[in-house]
């Protein structure tokens, strides 16, 4: 077992696990640390809590300290920096005709190094524009390519349900999502319709999927012929939800509906 406390990182709206440190740390709490990208400023989002080792990756960073004013200071100032970087990156990529899209600026809390993203439809050679920014900022440079939906995670946005997007919001990483969702759950299959702000398939038809299938596997296919209390029929539609199907039941002229325990299958 090892103690564990939950930073949430704004700028790249990401949620890491650390050691914590010495302090008061309730949610809200500002501390820093030394992620992959770099010594940060982050929000305690779960405060210290027990769990299982095998829960995280080992071997745990820890935190490094509460942040003090001095810290907060500077991450303002950098913030500010990170406007003024991002600006002139965007003047240098239309100089240098370079096909890509910024999305954002990020500094490291020491300000030894400045990150990035960016989206791109092929791979851009950036080595000119990474030496042109290294001589006006003085600093490391980081230049990282981000697909469609990571750059949704960090812009944010409205989803097509009038919510905040779910990556933007709660979701961590993102899990595969395919096209048999949206027919296993019987959704148009019109791409306005199913596509999320990224212009990928929403995110949300995965939450469901894990019920779906398993009612699936119960129901008979559509077009089967089954055995109901009314006699032998054949499967007109399928309704996963409530695990029952519509029967063309033979001498009825309506379709019948029956729940999968009322009949059986006819091999």
């Amino acid at each position: 077992m090892c103690f564990v406390v939950g930073v949430y990182f704004k700028k790249a709206n990401t949620l890491e696990y650390y050691a914590p440190c010495d302090g008061d740390l309730c949610k809200g709490t500002p501390v820093v640390v030394e992620s992959q990208r770099g010594f940060e400023l982050g929000i305690v989002k779960h405060e210290p809590k027990e769990i299982n080792g095998e829960d995280v990756a080992q071997p745990l960073k820890p935190a490094l300290r509460i942040a003090t004013e001095d810290d907060l200071l500077a991450q303002a100032a950098n913030e500010a920096a990170a406007e003024e970087a991002l600006a002139l990156c965007k003047s240098y990529v239309a100089e240098l005709g370079l096909d890509m899209r910024l999305v954002n600026c990020e500094y490291t809390l020491d300000r030894s190094k400045v990150i990035f993203n960016f989206t791109a439809d092929e791979r851009i050679d950036f080595r000119k524009l990474v030496r042109l920014l290294a001589q006006k900022l003085k600093t490391r440079i980081e230049l990282r390519q981000i697909g469609v939906r990571d750059e949704a995670k960090l812009l944010g946005g409205i989803g097509p349900c009038g919510r905040s997007l779910c990556c933007s919001t709660f979701l961590g990483d993102f899990e595969p999502v395919s096209i048999k969702m949206a027919k296993d759950q019987n959704l148009s299959l019109n791409p306005s319709k199913i596509s999320g702000a990224c212009g990928r398939l929403m995110c949300c038809l995965k939450y469901e999927d894990d019920m779906y299938e398993a009612a699936r596997e119960q129901l008979p296919d559509v077009g089967e012929v089954v055995e109901t209390p009314e006699g032998r029929g054949e499967v007109i539609s399928l309704n996963v939800i409530n695990v029952s199907m519509f029967v063309k039941v033979e001498g009825f002229e309506q379709t019948l509906e029956y729940h999968i325990e009322e009949l059986k299958t006819i091999k």
